[in-house]
């Protein structure tokens, strides 16, 4: 039996993570077990009671408020600690439909995709308020020119990875991940994938993203950009030493 993990990285998310848990589907296929995974980033509400309530299995706690980076970047490791032979990332907000998670991670149990982007754009979307629309537009194209690979939805929440993204995948920054996540990924070799998804409106709580917070993500990106293609370079490389002298 695979076992799927389910990676909710949450800061003060009470209003709304038990809704998301609720709507995750655990039986949508004999051989999949679904196990939850939330990542406490120090909140000060009742965040880990409700987590509890609404049936996680497992719980990672900070003592004190690390970022959402850092969130995603523990929070995978411990899936990938636990076994997971793929997880998924959704964040605790409930903009992001649970209930798509099966179609979501379909690519990466059938081999098609090693991750996988739920795309919001790939539909019609209603309500985002318009900085956050034109932010996304413009580092998902400055992704997809810097991969040379077709992105609709750099900054998505949700996401799904098979168990080598999960060993091999390196996030360094603690205030942002989305963007340095994908080019990591991508330019390890593994294949992208996206998935059409429905976008609600965030009801509960606050967002992050906020005009200092797109301010730091172009260095960000740049700086991921640059180091990826450099380990990438050596890698190579060393490789073709490796077959001279063979």
């Amino acid at each position: 039996m695979k076992k799927l993990i389910i990676v909710i990285p949450a800061f003060n998310e009470e209003a709304s993570l038990g809704t998301v848990i609720g709507k995750i589907p655990r039986a949508f296929d004999s051989q999949v077990r679904v196990e939850v995974l939330v990542v406490d980033d120090g909140s000060v509400d009742n965040t880990v009671e409700v987590a509890e309530r609404a049936g996680a299995e497992h719980i990672l706690s900070f003592p004190h408020n690390r970022g959402l980076g850092a969130a995603v970047r523990e929070g995978l490791k411990e899936a990938y600690r636990l076994g997971a032979d793929a997880a998924i990332m959704i964040d605790a907000d409930d903009e992001y439909p649970a209930e798509h998670i099966p179609r979501v991670v379909e690519p990466v149990f059938t081999g098609k995709a090693d991750y996988v982007l739920a795309s919001r754009f790939r539909r019609r979307v209603r309500g985002m308020k318009l900085y956050r629309r034109l932010g996304n537009y413009f580092f998902t194209a400055l992704q997809t020119v810097l991969l040379r690979t077709w992105i609709t939805d750099g900054q998505t929440g949700f996401r799904a990875f098979s168990r080598p993204v999960l060993r091999d995948m390196d996030i360094l920054h603690d205030y942002n991940y989305a963007q340095v996540m994908t080019i990591n990924i991508v330019c390890q070799g593994y294949r992208l994938a996206e998935v059409d998804i429905p976008y609600k409106v965030r009801e509960t709580g606050e967002s992050f993203i906020t005009f200092r917070y797109l301010a730091h993500v172009f260095p960000a990106i740049w700086r991921e950009w640059r180091r990826s293609i450099v380990k990438k370079t050596q890698k190579n490389s060393l490789v073709y030493k490796k077959a001279e002298r063979e």
